[in-house]
C-alpha cells in the first residue's frame, strides 16, 4: 500500500487501470514465471503482463520493441494502400504532406524507444519509408529507393 507523501495528498492508484509488468531478459523472466510476482494493491492481486501501453508506446518485457513496431507497421501500410487509391489525383507535393502526416509522424513517434536495436528489428519500419518514398514519387515496384530517399531528404530508420 502507498503510505507517506503519497496518502497525504490523497494520491491513489486505479487497481482497475493498474497493470503490472517486469522487464528483464530472457532468463531472468523464466526463472519469475516459476515464482509468485503477482502484487496486491488494495483488495486486488495485480497480474504481470507481457506488453504495456505508455503514451502510445508498446513495451514488452524484454523490451524487444517488437509489438510495437508491427502496430506502427501496420497501420503506416493501412494508411499507404488507402492513399495509393488517390495517387492518380494527388501531385507529388500533395502526396509529400499526406505521407508525412499519415506514415511519418507515426515512425518518428518516440523513435529514442528504438535506439539500439538491430537492423533486424528495424527493418520493417525502414519497409514502411521505402514504401512511402515509392508512393510520393510514384515510382514502379522494380525501381530502387535509396535515390529516391536521397531525394526527399529522408534518413534511413536507423538515423531517425
Amino acid at each position: 500500500m502507498l503510505h507517506g507523501r503519497h496518502t497525504q495528498r490523497k494520491l491513489q492508484l486505479n487497481p482497475e487501470k493498474t497493470e503490472l509488468i517486469w522487464f528483464g531478459g530472457r532468463a531472468n523472466l523464466e526463472l519469475l514465471q516459476s515464482m509468485d510476482i503477482t502484487i496486491r494493491l488494495g483488495q486486488v492481486d495485480i497480474e504481470p503482463v507481457d506488453c504495456v501501453r505508455d503514451l502510445g508506446v508498446l513495451l514488452d518485457s524484454s523490451l524487444s520493441m517488437r509489438q510495437h513496431i508491427a502496430r506502427i507497421t501496420s497501420t503506416c501500410f493501412f494508411h499507404l494502400r488507402r492513399l495509393r487509391k488517390l495517387s492518380r489525383i494527388l501531385d507529388i507535393d500533395a502526396r509529400k504532406r499526406l505521407v508525412c502526416a499519415l506514415i511519418l509522424t507515426r515512425v518518428d513517434y518516440c523513435n529514442n524507444a528504438l535506439a539500439g536495436l538491430s537492423d533486424s528489428a528495424l527493418a520493417l519500419l525502414q519497409r514502411v519509408l521505402h514504401a512511402a518514398a515509392r508512393f510520393v514519387l510514384d515510382l514502379r515496384p522494380r525501381d530502387h529507393f535509396t535515390v529516391a530517399l536521397r531525394t526527399l531528404n529522408w534518413l534511413p530508420v536507423r538515423q531517425v
